[in-house]
């Protein structure tokens, strides 16, 4: 298996983390065409400019093939355990199988781990039952109920 280059995220990024993220399918939202629009700039520079925050892409040969973004966030229980916090996990739909995503969060746990968190955490839509799957693989529990309330 070849093995995943990491680097921090640059603005030059947006487009392909955009298509990352829609999966190949691009609806009106979160076109890739459209990174460039003001909101997305202010979200990448807001997560960047940080230090509690990484925007990460994964490269295979040179090619961004996967991204995440890593927040570290304090908490009071657990005698103010930090927790690290997975969000936007994906990887490229032709790269999938290859354990590419695997290699992704173990770094990512170890990224957390040397951040000192003494859990790492993350949501994945109900419907992803194979990324599900994949999570448990790592040794990730489904825990907890998740809630969203969209204003």
């Amino acid at each position: 298996m070849t093995a995943l280059a990491f680097r921090p995220a640059t603005q030059s990024d947006l487009p392909t983390i955009l298509m990352l993220c829609a999966g190949g399918a691009i609806g009106p939202a979160d076109d890739p065409a459209n990174a460039g629009d003001p909101c997305y700039l202010d979200a990448f520079n807001a997560i960047t400019s940080d230090p509690n925050h990484e925007m990460i892409i994964a490269e295979l040969a040179g090619k961004p093939v996967g991204c995440l973004q890593i927040s570290y966030l304090p908490g009071l229980t657990r005698r103010g355990m930090w927790r690290g916090i997975l969000e936007n996990v994906h990887i490229s739909a032709d790269q999938r199988g290859q354990g590419l995503g695997s290699q992704m969060i173990l770094w990512a746990v170890e990224k957390c781990r040397a951040r000192g968190c003494g859990m790492v955490q993350l949501t994945s839509n109900k419907q992803r039952t194979d990324a599900h799957r994949f999570y448990r693989t790592l040794g990730f529990d489904q825990s907890h109920e998740g809630f969203k309330l969209m204003l």
